[in-house]
Formats: structure tokens, sequence, C-alpha cells
């Protein structure tokens, strides 16, 4: 089968590679669509920490936001499964330590995580092997575009509920990418008037077309009282900016990364009695946000730009925007694309 791989920062190959096999507890599912996500560019740059920490290395296949239909499965795996619509969670906990046992695989120290750590290779591939406990069905009326959002709407689903934001309260959103825009739609399906602030100073007509009526920069963000703030960016000032701007005894959600440290005054944290949550992963959110999806809750199609084949990878890792995109921040990979 073909499958995209890494091999070097700036470095890559579509190869032919072996079909993989469903060893017992695991499944082969075939590919329908995968996102590409910011960590994918980080290890298309060489810039992933996990690179330099020893919990990831080259040779690689990205590829960790993906939908698709259960082709096989191994040995103590529930027949039923195949032919099955799934997505799957990217991390994989050992299922044996303290944290494993508290549910919270997610933040197992020893986790893989599916095209990213423990050299457990990711979904740019026309198939792939996952054990089927991470498995999560899909409803026929998530489609595979909606189906490979999950993963990232799981991340946004988690922020929107760290903020406890109400019907009518005033949540501002810093960083209108995927994430960013994600969460946007989730507190304002929960009745939150929604802030957006994009540092870059791009046009807010896209954010607009979504509905969102408020997108501010840096320069003419108001000075309103915000009930809870969520830094999707990934900017390293602005998690302090974020705590400038929250209401005191209000909340703080961080889920962007920034390349270099940030930092924040500690002392005007306790002084404003502000609670700080951060959020790694979408594992706690899967279900809930099919749920959304399914009911219609929450569409986010409009965020995808644009869906291109496996030979097209490389450059949206190395910046291109594909010919003909949309103005939508999320480029698909069908793996499939120019074989079938």
């Amino acid at each position: 089968m073909r499958a995209f791989v890494l091999t070097a920062p700036g470095a890559y190959e579509v190869r032919d590679v072996p079909v993989p096999v469903a060893a017992p507890g695991e499944v082969v599912v075939d590919v329908e669509r995968v996102g590409v996500c910011g960590t994918d560019i980080e290890f298309f740059t060489g810039a992933m920490a996990y690179l330099h920490q020893g919990h990831s290395a080259y040779p690689m296949r990205p590829g960790h936001e993906w939908a698709g239909r259960v082709a096989s499965v191994g040995e103590g795996v529930e027949p039923g499964w195949v032919g099955r619509r799934v997505m799957g969670d990217t991390m994989l906990g050992c299922g044996s330590c303290r944290r494993c046992l508290r549910g919270r695989r997610h933040v197992c120290e020893e986790r893989q995580e599916v095209g990213i750590r423990g050299a457990r290779d990711g979904a740019l591939a026309e198939r792939l092997a996952v054990p089927a406990s991470s498995l999560h069905a899909l409803p026929d009326s998530v489609d595979a575009v909606l189906g490979a959002l999950v993963e990232p709407g799981g991340n946004a689903l988690r922020a929107a509920r760290a903020t406890a934001a109400r019907a009518g309260d005033r949540v501002l959103v810093l960083g209108p990418g995927t994430i960013g825009l994600l969460v946007a739609m989730f507190l304002r399906a929960e009745g939150a008037e929604v802030h957006l602030l994009d540092r870059a100073g791009h046009s807010p007509a896209f954010a607009h077309a979504l509905g969102f009526e408020y997108v501010w920069d840096e320069r003419s963000l108001p000075g309103l009282p915000f009930d809870a703030v969520v830094d999707a960016s990934t900017a390293a000032h602005l998690p302090d900016r974020a705590l400038e701007s929250v209401e005191p005894g209000g909340r703080l959600v961080y889920i962007g990364l920034a390349a270099e440290p940030s930092r924040i005054d500690t002392r005007t944290l306790v002084l404003k009695d502000v609670t700080a949550v951060g959020v790694l992963s979408g594992s706690p959110g899967l279900d809930a946000t099919i749920s959304a999806y399914a009911s219609g809750v929450v569409d986010p199609r409009p965020l995808v730009a644009a869906t291109v084949s496996l030979d097209e990878v490389g450059p949206v890792l190395a910046g291109g925007r594909p010919v003909g995109a949309g103005p939508g921040p999320k480029i698909h990979v069908d793996p499939r694309a120019g074989t079938r």
C-alpha cells in the first residue's frame, strides 16, 4: 500500500509499504480521510519536542485525525467491528499504570500516540492498524469529513466545557484556527457570546461567514469583561494577555502551544481568583463530539478548505495552499485519491 513517510526535517517520500496485519487486540482500518494538523507540521520542520525528548524519531508516518472503515480484526476482537465506520483515539495508554487505572490514559507516561509518539504508525496511508479499544463507532449521519474532525473536536469540546460558560456568558477565544473555531462553535451551542481574537490581523470575513459577529485583532480588542478566555493560539505572549483579559473569578483555558515557553504572572492569577485549566487531548470528549456532530448542534464542515492526495501532503506541510482551496484552516487527505 502507499503511505506518506517523513524521513528527516523537510524530507519525505510517498512509499510502497507492507499492508498492516491486525495483531491480537487490533483492527486494520481502510482510511477514508485524514486531517493535517499543526503537530504534523512541527514534525515536518523538526521543531516537535518529542523528537528531542526521544519519544519520536524519523522515519515516521504522521496522521492522527482520521476516519475509516474496519477491514479486518485480530485475535480476541469482536468480529462485528468488520465493516463498521469508525474513528480512533490518538492516545494509547499502557492500561496498567495508576493514571490509566484512574481513567487518564491520555496522560499515561508510557503512552503511544498514533502518528506521533512511540513508533505507532499514523493514518497517512491507505490502511492503518490500531487497538480495537481505541475505536469509536460513527453513526451514518457522521460522514468521513466529520469523522476526521472528531479528534480536534474532542480537544475543542473539552476546552469549551472547561470554561464552565453558561448562556449569556461572554467568552474570548484567542486564535481562530481549527481548534479555536471549533471551541467557538461549541461555546455558541451553549448560548455563550463568543468573541474571537486573531493576532495575525487576517480578514475576519471567514469567521463572520461562520456566524461570529465579534472578531478583533490585538489593537481593536475592546475592554469588555470576559467571563472566560480560551488561548488556542501558538503565540508565546498571549497566555499572559488571556490572564489580563479575564474577569476576576473567571476561568482561563490553555490549549494552544507556543514554540517557546510562555510566561504568566501567578500573582495576577491569585489576586484575580482565576481558575486556569490545561487541555492536552480530546480523548475524554470524543463520544460527546460525535453526538454533537450527529445531531447537527455543531457542523464543522466549512473548516475544511480542500482534500488532497498523499502526493500533495508534502507541499501542504511546507506551508503551501492547494489550488482552489477554500478559506477554511483545515486540509484533509484522501489516501486513496488518484489510485482508484
